[in-house]
């Protein structure tokens, strides 16, 4: 293949420099001075579709989307195979942040996957049929991993309720990253990707709420997350489904439940004994009735719907200290 009239070669030592000198700026979060790097690599050799697959993947870093598909739809056109090519993605990411679905669909289908609708669809990719995934909010800050449904491989609808520190909803929708950091497995042996969030794609108007309940049972507490999810919104007892990881635990192979009976999971850095965010469990024999519970429902129903919950049991059901948190 010849290109601006040369033929395709090894990259020269000062491209190899520059592009090394700009990953260790990335690394650094000092993105202008990379991008001057990226940019005098990508004038040097601008017929390798590696000088703009860097520059597009730093546009990416820094959300400049615009810029992110420029340099994405310079580097696929340089490319020596047809399929599978990470720069697809990349290009697939950048069309989906600006909502460009013809080139969206464009980039899913040259990387490999099966789109329905086929290339003639203008909307944006549905009934890609992706499943059940994990996201990391906020990976550069107080990182929470919740689930999620994929809409298509670049977003993900959040379905957990995340704690107010990640300033996410339930029902947001985020755009994430393309490689995994990170599984959840479950005892089935199930094995979910973690992806790590870019920035939020869609915001959600349902507001998060915390409350103290007092609910006898497992059962009881089972009671209000129906309850929740009949009226179209959620409830979760983050007594029970939040753990504290260190960052190494996080990014591994990890269960995504909490284990039998009485053996603590030895990943579990959050303190026993203390229910809510900062521990979830006690000697691995004994339900808490006080739950620290999360609910994403609008102002104009969440007291009734816990009034509603304990109006049916009274006798083990109790709720105090509601407030809106995110």
């Amino acid at each position: 293949m010849r290109i601006f009239g040369k033929g395709r070669h090894r990259p020269s030592a000062s491209w190899r420099q520059a592009t090394d000198r700009a990953f260790t700026l990335i690394g650094d979060g000092r993105y202008e001075d990379a991008g001057a790097l990226l940019t005098r690599a990508a004038d040097l050799e601008p017929w390798l579709s590696e000088s703009w697959f860097n520059l597009a993947l730093l546009h990416k870093f820094r959300h400049d989307w615009e810029q992110a598909r420029a340099a994405g739809l310079r580097a696929v056109a340089l490319l020596d195979r047809e399929a599978g090519a990470p720069d697809w993605w990349n290009v697939g990411i950048a069309a989906t942040a600006l909502q460009d679905w013809p080139l969206a669909r464009r980039a899913w289908q040259a990387y490999g996957l099966d789109v329905p609708g086929g290339a003639a669809v203008s909307g944006e990719p549905v009934g890609m049929e992706l499943g059940s995934a994990a996201v990391r909010l906020s990976p550069e800050g107080e990182a929470e991993v919740v689930w999620g449904r994929r809409l298509d491989p670049a977003r993900i609808e959040v379905l957990s309720i995340p704690l107010p520190s990640s300033g996410r909803r339930w029902g947001e929708v985020v755009l994430h990253d393309g490689v995994p950091h990170g599984e959840r497995t479950t005892a089935a042996g199930h094995s979910y990707p973690v992806f790590d969030e870019i920035e939020l794609w869609a915001p959600s108007p349902v507001p998060t709420w915390v409350v103290l309940l007092e609910a006898a049972t497992e059962a009881d507490r089972d009671a209000l997350e129906q309850l929740a999810a009949d009226a179209g919104f959620a409830a979760e007892d983050w007594s029970s489904s939040v753990r504290l990881l260190c960052r190494m635990c996080s990014e591994s192979r990890m269960p995504a439940d909490e284990g039998d009976g009485e053996h603590l999971d030895p990943h579990d850095h959050s303190e026993p004994g203390h229910p809510g965010p900062l521990g979830h469990r006690t000697d691995g024999q004994l339900w808490v009735p006080e739950r620290e519970c999360g609910i994403a429902a609008p102002a104009s129903l969440v007291r009734g719907l816990l009034d509603g919950w304990v109006a049916d049991s009274p006798d083990s059901r109790g709720w105090r200290d509601l407030e809106e948190v995110c």
